[in-house]
């Protein structure tokens, strides 16, 4: 009888030749898989939102980050000059630090905040940076397609031209405040649905937003994935006992959840950075410092040594889940 493996009659005998041929075969494809294994389907960027001031970048550097989400205010505003940007040019540079997104707040469905982000857009654009993270805008009070409308409307007519003109994308982050419904998934497909994949809008995703709502975060992420390009990092804790005794609409108003660090609160990050890996997401990942145990924040415009803690923990914390590659 023919022996499968040796082709030849009789027992399982084999050449040396073909041993050898079966053993480099062999060899060869357990390198090749060591080689895709150690070279990271995803590289994202690891870094801060914050505030900008110079020493906030160097501190940023120092700690190993490589990118930064600069809040609107000081030198990072629709009215500064060429001076004050070449200033903030040359500090990210100087740090090895990439900015990869503002953040402008406002409703978009009000004339002056609309006449204000055409210049935060254009701000962007002299930044040399393609995202600005926010709220969506809103009406109060109606029905969801009717606002789905409105916004389409205002950012086809308002936003859009500048979009086009700087390489900007607006970013709806699920942040749940009077000027937002791109709080939810069943938000975010309204919109996206009705923007028809636009390449001036997609979601800026912040985990804790989604937690306190009974979101989940990660089947949230990979459900998005294609249409987030900036990412959050904050956890969020639940007050158990006082929830148990008080609910979710609790006497005198009191909190019953808490904005904290990645890893103090119920968010599963190996989920969700998986969520993002798996989606070969390569955008800026920002630690946001809102742990009420890290406060005060910021003495003028630079950070506490409180504050800086707080960074240090959450970087100490999130790196066991990202690649190398993603901090110095």
């Amino acid at each position: 009888m023919m022996h499968p493996l040796t082709g030849q009659n009789g027992g399982f005998v084999k050449s040396a030749r073909t041993h050898t041929t079966r053993r480099a075969i062999l060899q060869s494809a357990v390198a090749v898989a060591a080689a895709a294994a150690a070279t990271p389907h995803w590289k994202p960027k690891l870094g801060l939102f914050c505030r900008y001031s110079p020493a906030n970048i160097d501190f940023a550097a120092r700690e190993g980050f490589t990118c930064v989400q600069l809040a609107t205010g000081g030198p990072i505003s629709p009215d500064s000059t060429d001076q004050q940007i070449a200033e903030v040019k040359r500090s990210l540079a100087a740090g090895g630090i990439t900015l990869v997104a503002l953040n402008g707040g406002g409703n978009h469905l009000e004339p002056a905040a609309q006449q204000r982000f055409v210049k935060m857009i254009e701000l962007a654009g002299r930044l040399g940076v393609s995202f600005i993270g926010g709220s969506s805008g809103a009406i109060a009070g109606r029905p969801l397609a009717e606002q789905v409308q409105a916004i389409v409307k205002a950012y086809e007519t308002q936003y859009f031209p500048a979009c086009e003109k700087y390489k900007v994308r607006i970013l709806w982050e699920p942040y749940v405040n009077p000027a937002n419904i791109a709080t939810s998934p069943v938000a975010f497909s309204a919109l996206l649905r009705a923007f028809n994949d636009s390449p001036y809008v997609g979601i800026q995703m912040d985990p804790s937003h989604l937690a306190w709502q009974m979101i989940d975060p990660v089947e949230a992420t990979r459900e998005f994935a294609p249409y987030i390009f900036n990412v959050h990092l904050k956890d969020t804790e639940i007050l158990w006992p006082l929830v148990r005794r008080g609910g979710i609409q609790p006497v005198d108003n009191a909190k019953w959840w808490r904005f904290r660090l990645p890893g103090s609160g119920l968010i599963d990050w190996k989920g969700f950075f998986t969520a993002l890996a798996d989606a070969g997401y390569t955008g800026g990942m920002n630690i946001e410092n809102e742990d009420e145990f890290y406060y005060p924040s910021y003495s003028g415009t630079d950070f506490t040594e409180a504050f800086k803690e707080g960074f240090r923990v959450a970087h100490a914390y999130v790196r066991q889940f990202v690649p190398p590659g993603t901090q110095r």
